[in-house]
């Protein structure tokens, strides 16, 4: 439990210090980073728990978007988290001894995952629902289209790079 709140405090503080600087990648390429360092040290409990919990806690910071959008942020977050912890633990290393093969094949599927999970759910479900001003519709597609499988891919990517020694420090 002490280890699933230090991550999701460790996302709050993400979200409010890189938010001021306007660039969505930034911010969600961290936030991805930790979710998937949280479940791949922690287990699923405590990176879902982050999954869950980051949406709420962006938008009650004043930096994330309509609430009627946190259930397909929470949905992305969660299919990511999953993805990263059945094939990043799992899959590939039980059966070819090969964690690098594991990670960078969680890291696309995750990544393509979250992407379709928000694109279908928030560009083609939510925003049409919503019937919002044609402006704020288009940003908030924008923003939920390829931004979000770039900012998966790069916090993957991070991750690859960080989860050998982040593993050995932080112990299951």
């Amino acid at each position: 439990m002490t280890r699933t709140a230090i991550f999701i405090a460790l996302i709050i503080v993400s979200q409010a210090v890189t938010a001021p600087l306007g660039n969505t990648l930034v911010t969600g390429s961290i936030v991805n980073l930790i979710l998937i360092v949280a479940v791949m040290t922690c287990g699923p409990a405590c990176g879902l728990s982050a999954a869950a919990v980051s949406p709420v806690m962006a938008k009650l910071l004043g930096i994330g978007p309509l609430w009627a959008l946190i259930p397909f942020i929470m949905a992305g977050n969660i299919v990511l988290t999953l993805v990263w912890h059945f094939i990043g633990n799992k899959s590939f290393k039980n059966k070819h001894n090969n964690r690098y093969a594991a990670y960078i094949t969680a890291l696309v599927a995750a990544a393509v995952s979250k992407f379709a999970v928000l694109y279908f759910g928030v560009v083609r479900v939510a925003v049409p629902l919503l019937n919002l001003p044609e402006k704020q519709a288009a940003v908030i597609s924008a923003t939920f289209s390829v931004s979000q499988l770039i900012t998966a891919s790069v916090g993957g990517a991070l991750a690859v790079i960080l989860l050998p020694q982040l593993k050995k420090a932080i112990k299951p």
